[in-house]
């Protein structure tokens, strides 16, 4: 509950900040807010309880998802210092949406309540509607944000329409109200099911789980890439847990049913979204494919539903996080690098020569490729390993070989970057900042301690 308070109040704070304080400044400033948030966080540890007239949960299991979703938004925030100082004129405002953005994301993580999801959701994706076309001068920019903004309303217009049915057949917001319709008249199950079906596609939309997934690879691509990294993890790891929190509160008793329609989902998710990437040549609409395979391998929790399910899922976002956002840090500082007609080179040949230009640059990428692909010794093979294993344990075993089959095609585009860091190239050396080395130095060190040691936080749920 304190981080909620904390980003609201340092998010205004931020903007006022931005009117008198030089840039420079203000990227300490916001770090130190997010830490601060961090911290706040574990003030209710072993002190669960329901906040808001019941409509927020706090327990130690969510006060860590939270923490992972700061965490990843300290890491995006270390990678923007020469971005922001360069190339946006008031950096204050951006810092501020991505508080925002978190504070939407917390309330995601631990709603009791679907009007508190509806209002974390709507916090999240307004700023990132902003962020996305914040590079004015960007003509993909400027369609990412509309399409982004389009497509995300009539999300939220479907989901709308889900809670109207859920409160319909349940008289009820709260999601523990869902086991009440077990014994309703078949009118009653009715509107639950159309309920259950519209909540789930504008949460999978958000997911951009397959075959709500058209948006993603152009808003990825035309979004800028610090604001891309932000996108896809703390959304995913936001929605993700959103939907698993129903699916346990509010829709297990008919876990029979709606397991058959969402294991579909997963299938069609790892299909189109890794035999696409592998025809992809821009690095960001790789990544924006493989997010629509990761999405499907997450929603495998959702199919397992066990006792060890939450903490796999935790485990999986933490690893996603740090894999991607060094995959999207080594790509910033590349890209920026290279120019094409003025804008950052988004190829994949941008990459071309990158280990005799930064050894450290392409031991990082090295690590996060083979985190993404599942190799193991990277904290990826646990991940995909453990909600895997989730899946098999209910029979679904067909979607378990689904599953091990793309993560062997997923090896052909992860190793396309990994392959140009060894090709030749006439640019000169890279020079990267202390701060964003730093970031990426953490991110690869603990996709490696953590696919060593996978239990240091697993075990913590």
């Amino acid at each position: 509950m304190y981080p909620i308070i904390v980003f609201s109040v340092s998010g205004l704070l931020m903007l006022y900040l931005g009117l008198s304080v030089s840039k420079k400044s203000l990227l300490p400033i916001n770090l130190g807010f997010l830490i601060i948030g961090l911290l706040s966080n574990f003030i209710d540890w072993n002190a669960p309880g329901l906040y808001f007239n019941n409509m927020l949960e706090v327990s130690n299991t969510l006060i860590l998802v939270q923490s992972v979703v700061i965490l990843a938004a300290i890491l995006v925030a270390g990678l923007s210092s020469k971005l922001f100082e360069d190339a946006i004129d008031h950096p204050a405002e951006y810092y501020a949406l991505m508080q925002f953005a978190v504070v939407g994301a917390l309330i995601m993580v631990s709603f009791q309540n679907l009007i508190m999801l509806f209002v974390g959701l709507e916090i999240l994706s307004v700023a990132l509607y902003v962020l996305a076309g914040s590079d004015k001068r960007n003509l993909r920019g400027n369609e990412a944000s509309i399409k982004y903004f389009l497509m995300g309303a009539f999300a939220t217009g479907i989901l709308l329409f889900g809670i109207a049915m859920f409160y319909g057949a349940t008289g009820s917001f709260d999601i523990n109200s869902g086991s009440s319709v077990a014994n309703n008249l078949p009118e009653g199950k009715i509107f639950f099911w159309i309920g259950l079906i519209f909540i789930f596609i504008g949460l999978l939309f958000k997911i951009s789980a397959a075959p709500f997934h058209f948006w993603t690879a152009d808003v990825y691509q035309g979004s800028p890439t610090i604001f891309t990294a932000f996108m896809a993890t703390i959304v995913k790891t936001a929605v993700i847990f959103a939907l698993y929190r129903l699916a346990v509160y509010s829709f297990s008793f008919e876990y029979d049913n709606w397991s058959k329609f969402l294991v579909i989902i997963i299938g069609l998710s790892m299909l189109i979204g890794n035999l696409t990437a592998v025809y992809q040549s821009n690095f960001k609409r790789i990544l924006a494919y493989s997010s629509i395979s990761q999405a499907g391998f997450m929603l495998l929790s959702l199919i397992g539903l066990g006792e060890q399910s939450f903490g796999n899922l935790g485990f999986y976002t933490l690893s996603y996080a740090f894999a991607t956002i060094s995959a999207f840090g080594v790509f910033l500082i590349v890209s920026n690098d290279q120019l094409v007609d003025g804008r950052p080179n988004e190829n994949i040949n941008v990459f071309n020569g990158l280990f005799k230009r930064n050894p450290d640059l392409a031991v990082i990428l090295l690590i996060s490729m083979l985190s993404l692909s599942g190799i193991p010794l990277t904290s990826g093979f646990w991940s995909k390993f453990f909600v895997l294993n989730d899946a098999a344990t209910k029979g679904y075993l067909w979607i378990l070989i689904v599953g091990i089959v793309m993560s062997a095609v997923s090896l052909y585009y992860y190793f396309k970057p990994i392959r140009a860091t060894f090709g030749s190239t006439e640019s000169e050396s890279i020079t990267v900042s202390s701060l964003a080395k730093a970031t990426l130095y953490v991110c690869g060190a603990m996709t490696v301690l953590l696919g060593v040691a996978p239990n240091l936080f697993r075990g913590l749920f």
